[in-house]
């Protein structure tokens, strides 16, 4: 991380003073670590403001490391979003070293600390996988809206406007995953995934999570882990196991091989995006798409 200080460092020495700053007009220039923040940001303010998303489709949050051409990106932001709760690890000396000259924000921090799940890696600490109850992202999306609000004051009636059809939205989304969910019969309503991101979700619609590694990807598994994995599926005759677009494939596959081993069929039922969204301009590059093809991975596997 030395070339990162150091480049930072004499960006934030050219840059202008806050005195300085604030006489200038400018449009609004949001950077957004995630897909999910970035589609947050995008329905509020729609063509008012430019946003870019620093991690795109596929992109494990938990590994990222920044570019020279992200740090260019994110010096040259007027307002810097990320998730926090030590999603994006190894991004936090960035941040805060950017923090000195202009607003960066970790939009799920504000989340009550009685609505979090903790996070055994980090002593007090929580999951921060929110985005995976939508009554909690949208929690997240209206801090995303006062921040903006308070950003860009004048298009601020705008911005809640565009703001209040989203959420709405996501009510009728969460409405709707929970009665999707329930449609799976009782005994099999186990997500089985490469790592423990959806607890959130498990929480919210009634469905037993099991990750093969922890809330991280930077967190070890063995053979003893996946041993132990496969005697749960075969025990329960569990129907199928998940991959993720952000996680490598290889230790799902080396449990349903264990299991077809042990003479239980288990097949792969999908995969599930879980720390990063579909491709841009999909259904599922977006945060409704993405949890909508989730849910329907998940209930056509498991029914």
């Amino acid at each position: 991380m030395k070339y990162i200080s150091l480049f930072i460092t004499v960006l934030i020495i050219g840059c202008s003073s806050p005195s300085e700053r604030q006489g200038q007009a400018t449009r609004l220039n949001v950077v957004a670590t995630t897909g999910m923040i970035y589609d947050a940001v995008t329905n509020i303010v729609k063509d008012s403001a430019d946003v870019q998303a620093l991690m795109g489709p596929g992109v494990d949050p938990h590994l990222y490391k920044a570019t020279q051409g992200d740090l260019t990106m994110l010096t040259e932001a007027n307002l810097i979003l990320y998730n926090g709760l030590y999603l994006e690890g190894k991004m936090g000396e960035v941040f805060n070293k950017l923090q000195r000259i202009k607003p960066v924000m970790a939009v799920a921090e504000v989340l009550p600390k009685d609505l979090l799940r903790d996070n055994p890696i980090y002593e007090d600490a929580n999951d921060p996988h929110v985005w995976f109850d939508v009554a909690l992202w949208r929690q997240v999306v209206t801090n995303v809206r006062d921040i903006l609000i308070v950003q860009d004051s004048v298009n601020a009636d705008y911005y809640g406007s565009n703001a209040n059809t989203y959420l709405a939205t996501l009510d009728s989304l969460h409405v709707w995953v929970k009665s999707e969910i329930a449609t799976i019969p009782e005994d099999q309503r186990v997500l089985i995934t490469a790592h423990d991101a959806f607890g959130y979700f498990g929480d919210a619609y009634g469905i037993e999570v099991i990750g093969l590694q922890g809330i991280s990807t930077l967190s070890e598994f063995g053979l003893k882990d996946i041993s132990e994995l496969v005697k749960l599926i075969v025990d329960r005759k569990i129907k199928a196991v998940f991959v993720e677009t952000s996680v490598s494939p290889k230790a799902i596959e080396a449990v349903v091989t264990g299991c077809k081993e042990r003479g239980h069929e288990v097949v792969i039922g999908g995969n599930l995006y879980s720390d990063a969204m579909g491709e841009w301009g999909t259904f599922s590059g977006t945060y409704v798409g993405m949890v909508t093809e989730n849910v329907n991975t998940i209930t056509e596997a498991l029914k």
